[in-house]
């Protein structure tokens, strides 16, 4: 009796300990998660809002889809450019300073797009905002590793990533409200008041995080030196390699150079959606911007419930190649049969938001990886380089789809190989190591 009585007293113990850690965890996310995906719904909404005002834009100024196409996927370029240096300053100087200072520049940068008169204007801006926003989202995923154990990093990663739907569910009707309203109000076009309303919420939110996210649980001084203990113990659980430090070794590492190429196939799809969805689904007929923009919102609702549910069950499972590879299937199947809706409405919005929700849900658990093996400077310059090679398919995906589209009047031939992509994407998913990934 007495067996049994010590050992429910460790069992309610240990339940009380799960119990106050999650209190912690809780305590936390609320303080420095929402303004960090506040943070990416600016940035993801500067970075796509040119597909709504290429609505306008390209019969104003006379450009070809083409020319827009190339315009937007330069952004890519100077983001892969800058995104190592990026993070290696940001572990130098700080998270939350280097942070706020990304934010900002884009966000002047996003602005001066109300200037643009030419390809060549277009052209430099694009590839001075992804300059800018280099190093953002590794950045906030470094400075989450500094807070969450592995074990819980899946859910917290994909509270932040909810800004990429999230942006497309505020900017898609703002976007197309904007254009709209705003036609021709003081001499300027609905495209061009887009760019200058839409660049506040990053300057704005740039000075907020500075001002309210502290860069590590040691500076926070909301938190209780008995929780301080507990998180630096947490962290002190994951078991990083002898070289999880090292510079050398996050970039000469093999899996992160396949979570780049994972990630890229994934952002293959991802930026089909981002960037054409409101093109395609114009071509359906409907032709109002603000109508547009509401229908362009469904599909990331529908990811913003998919992502929840992903990355909570990976955690839960302490799964992550399964839990990457399944969604990339799906979505694939999804972008495969798009070719059979064009120019019909329902079935359109229907398969891009089974593709939307299938490729973003895979997302958090698949940049779970790098922190389960780098610490440090290595994470900073592994989660970088992974970064920069998965956004060299948002310079080709854009590129492609819009020269498509002037040569063939379809982008057809481009979904059906993102789809391909997809699948490989998946099979390299389940080719990662079990016992390194899924902690």
């Amino acid at each position: 009796m007495s067996v049994l009585g010590g050992e429910g007293v460790v069992t309610a113990r240990l339940r009380d300990q799960v119990a106050t850690e999650d209190e912690v965890y809780r305590k936390i996310t609320l303080r420095i998660v929402p303004l960090l995906c506040l943070g990416f719904v600016a940035a993801y909404i500067d970075r796509a809002n040119v597909g709504f005002a290429k609505l306008q834009m390209l019969g104003d100024l006379g450009w070809t889809e083409t020319v827009y196409g190339f315009g937007a996927g330069l952004f890519f370029l100077g983001y892969i450019a800058c995104e190592v240096p990026s993070n290696l300053m940001l572990h130098r100087v700080g998270a939350r300073l280097w942070i706020a200072r990304i934010m900002i520049t884009w966000g002047l940068i996003s602005g001066a797009m109300v200037f643009v008169s030419s390809p060549i204007s277009f052209y430099m801006l694009r590839l001075l905002l992804g300059v800018a926003e280099a190093g953002f989202m590794p950045g906030v995923l470094y400075l989450l590793s500094a807070w969450y154990p592995t074990a819980r990093r899946s859910r917290v990663t994909a509270l932040f990533m909810l800004g990429i739907p999230l942006a497309s569910v505020i900017g898609g009707p703002m976007s197309g409200a904007i254009m709209t309203v705003l036609q021709g109000v003081g001499h300027l076009a609905g495209w061009q008041w887009l760019f200058v309303i839409e660049a506040f919420p990053a300057i704005i939110l740039g000075f907020c995080i500075y001002g309210a996210v502290p860069a590590s649980p040691a500076t926070a001084r909301w938190l209780t030196p008995q929780e301080r203990e507990m998180i630096a113990a947490r962290k002190d659980d994951d078991p990083p390699g002898p070289d999880a430090h090292r510079l050398t070794h996050a970039l000469a590492n093999p899996l992160i150079w396949l979570v780049g190429v994972i990630d890229a196939a994934l952002l293959l799809g991802l930026y089909s959606v981002a960037f054409w969805l409101p093109t395609f689904i114009r071509n359906t007929g409907v032709v109002d911007p603000f109508t547009i923009g509401c229908l362009v919102a469904i599909p990331h609702l529908v990811a913003m419930a998919a992502m929840l549910v992903v990355g909570r069950h990976s955690d839960r499972q302490r799964e992550r190649r399964w839990h990457v590879a399944v969604p990339m299937l799906v979505g694939a199947a999804a972008l495969a049969l798009s070719p059979l809706a064009s120019g019909s409405l329902v079935p359109t919005v229907v398969l891009f938001s089974i593709a939307n929700a299938a490729i973003l849900s895979a997302i958090p658990p698949l940049w779970c990886v790098p922190g389960t093996f780098l610490r440090g400077a290595g994470a900073a310059a592994g989660l970088a380089l992974a970064g920069s090679l998965a956004n060299l398919a948002g310079f080709f995906s854009t590129s492609l789809v819009g020269w498509l589209l002037d040569v063939a009047h379809s982008a057809n031939i481009a979904l059906l190989a993102f789809a391909l992509c997809l699948i490989i994407g998946a099979g390299l998913a389940l080719a990662m190591p079990s016992k390194v990934v899924n902690r």
